[in-house]
């Protein structure tokens, strides 16, 4: 006698769900109808097995997980493509001449620039931006990610420095050194990223790997694209011309509140020197709050994050996104305790700009090239 073709049988490992039959999942299926006898085997050497049975969901659930896997990794492979072309890679550290040793931390220049590039009059005047044109630096700060902890220097707008001989961006012109004493902010207005890298490297000792920029437009919206930033403020302050009005205590900032509170200099007595402190503090509790395994792996929050940010975010031409990621752990290991945050030793003024300690300085510079463990602190 041939061997029965029943329903216990079909290509997926021998066994058959029911579903190509209209079997309903739990419903004996017998001979007899509801609690008949079962079908026997369908024949000599064949697996078979009892109708009506559960269906293999382990299979099944092995299967939705390489489904799963596989739609992650596209959905990542595309994510990262189209952000990385997204980047402004417009900094050419090539240009900058006579530099530093080449150090055992990966350092980057974080600026923060009063750009108002792509802002209606509106937004300008939501965010109390005013109409300045061009742009100039409204932040400067050093981040060096080290195996021995990572170390946040706010460098003040203020700083007195020395403008050495550089190569113009533009014209590719050699301008010598005249002695030159400036605030740090003068080289960015003078010739841009590339004067302001150089300036950095000739008056610190350190060389610096990677450049990134961002204006307002950008900040306050990477800010509203994550839903706002949670941060404790320890005191209040008001601040017209910045349109700063906060009270003390734990709260969440939107896109216009954390442009004011970065911005504030005139409501602090130790003006400069307390705005880099609150830049500091905010910009670690922006990264602590956007690099986290819920917004990376999840689309829906990566994606309006990185294009509310990407359009603005000027960086060198040697910066990738792997750079990047890497910069914003840095920050959130700061924030996290590992590392720490400080102003550039000052040790005076000259002129009614802030005049670094130079011993101080040395020292903060050498434990950062050597990847120690940074002991000088600042104000």
């Amino acid at each position: 006698m041939p061997p029965q073709q029943g329903r216990g049988h079909d290509t997926y490992g021998g066994y058959d769900s029911g579903y190509n039959t209209g079997q309903v999942y739990g419903a004996p299926a017998g001979p007899g109808g509801p609690g008949g006898p079962s079908q026997p085997p369908s024949g000599p050497g064949r697996p078979g097995r009892t109708p009506g049975a559960a269906p293999d969901w382990r299979k099944r659930i092995k299967v939705g997980s390489i489904v799963l896997v596989s739609a992650l990794v596209v959905t990542t492979v595309s994510t990262y493509f189209w952000a990385d072309s997204k980047v402004r890679r417009e900094v050419d550290l090539s240009k900058v001449i006579e530099r530093p040793k080449e150090g055992d931390c990966t350092t980057y220049l974080i600026v923060g620039s009063d750009s108002r590039e792509g802002m209606s009059d509106e937004e300008k005047k939501k965010l109390h931006t005013g109409s300045a044109e061009g742009k100039r630096t409204d932040s400067m700060m050093i981040l060096a990610k080290c195996s021995s902890g990572n170390t946040m220097i706010s460098l003040p707008r203020d700083s007195d420095v020395e403008i050495p001989s550089f190569v113009g961006s533009q014209s590719g012109k050699k301008f010598p050194a005249q002695g030159r004493r400036v605030k740090l902010n003068a080289a960015y207005a003078e010739d841009g990223p590339e004067l302001l890298v150089r300036t950095v490297e000739h008056n610190t000792g350190l060389r610096i790997d990677h450049y990134a920029e961002i204006g307002f437009a950008g900040f306050a919206n990477i800010v509203d694209a994550l839903g706002g930033v949670e941060l404790d403020i320890e005191e209040g302050f008001k601040d017209e011309k910045s349109g700063a009005d906060f009270k003390a205590g734990r709260q969440t900032l939107n896109g216009e509140q954390s442009l004011a509170f970065v911005r504030t200099r005139y409501a602090f007595a130790e003006s400069d020197l307390q705005r880099t402190k609150n830049q500091q503090k905010f910009l670690s509790a922006l990264a602590s709050q956007a690099a986290t395994p819920s917004t990376v792996l999840n689309p829906f929050d990566l994606y309006p994050l990185l294009g509310a940010g990407l359009d603005t975010l000027i960086v060198d031409k040697d910066m990738g996104l792997y750079d990047m990621g890497q910069m914003f752990f840095a920050m959130k290991g700061v924030n996290g305790g590992d590392g720490v945050s400080m102003n550039m030793p000052i040790s005076g003024q000259r002129g009614g700009n802030l005049v670094w300690d130079k011993a101080k300085v040395q020292q903060l510079v050498k434990q950062i090239q050597n990847d120690e463990k940074v002991t000088v602190r600042g104000q």
